[in-house]
């Protein structure tokens, strides 16, 4: 059964074994396509390896056709910062490449992703990558019950900007379920503790911070859809679906354990 609050779909525990299946092919298929990132690979040879292995367990990619987006994964490379359509551009050595993955499993949306450095990437990048990283796991420590949006936004938001990062305003997390994108809105910067919704058990939501080394102001580009950082900084970016419960937060959007050791992430 789901229940309506303030627009917010709170799930089932069976609803929320649902998300975790579909977050769960859709990790697996961000790793192979991560693996796959080597100079010389495209971004089109990276979203066919991503899509065949969503459809042959069963699945669609979530995010093809979206609003009319036309691939299986985001591909933001560089200064790219979110949404980058898969493209003949071959991956080159030093580069940071953003992949966001979707899966939809018997009507529920899974969504993740992650950061890789392509072959030798700079002590720049990896500081870069590995702070987004760890931003994302500081907010979702902050997720849980009791707290509110503002004190998990504070906690990130003074985390990165302590490691001399900023965070990407307009593009931000989200609720998810049936719906790619449900309410509540998860915005991880300007929200001052104390403040906005109250995290409570059966919320389903993301936790996907974008951290740049510039200023974050973002322009779109004319595809209308990748967006890049208004001064040329970088960019990285990782997300996690996470259920609310009494226990903490459960992150839904782990691969299985031995893809994982398969795949070398």
């Amino acid at each position: 059964m789901v229940l309506f609050r303030e627009q917010i779909r709170y799930k089932s525990r069976k609803e929320v074994d649902k998300l975790r299946e579909a977050g769960r092919l859709a990790a697996n298929a961000l790793r192979l396509a991560a693996k796959a990132a080597k100079p010389g690979v495209t971004l089109l040879e990276l979203d066919r390896l991503a899509e065949n292995y969503i459809r042959k367990q069963g699945a669609v990619p979530g995010f093809k056709g979206y609003h009319g987006f036309p691939g299986t994964l985001c591909t933001s490379v560089n200064d790219k910062v979110v949404h980058g359509i898969p493209s003949d551009y071959a991956l080159r050595d030093g580069d940071v490449l953003s992949i966001d993955c979707g899966a939809k499993l018997d009507g529920f949306n899974g969504d993740t992703c992650l950061t890789v450095g392509v072959g030798h990437i700079s002590e720049k990048s990896e500081n870069l990558i590995r702070t987004a990283q760890l931003a994302m796991f500081r907010g979702i420590e902050f997720s849980k019950v009791g707290n509110r949006l503002g004190d998990m936004s504070t906690a990130v938001q003074s985390f990165a900007e302590g490691a001399g990062y900023s965070i990407v305003r307009e593009y931000i997390g989200h609720g998810i379920g049936r719906d790619l994108h449900e309410d509540p809105q998860v915005v991880y910067a300007d929200q001052p503790s104390g403040t906005g919704f109250r995290f409570e058990p059966g919320m389903t939501i993301t936790i996907e911070p974008i951290l740049v080394d510039g200023n974050h102001a973002c322009q779109v580009e004319s595809d209308g859809w990748t967006v890049r950082t208004k001064d040329g900084s970088w960019s990285a970016q990782f997300e996690h679906m996470i259920a609310i419960t009494n226990e903490g937060p459960r992150i839904l959007s782990l691969p299985d354990p031995d893809f994982e050791l398969a795949s070398g992430l």
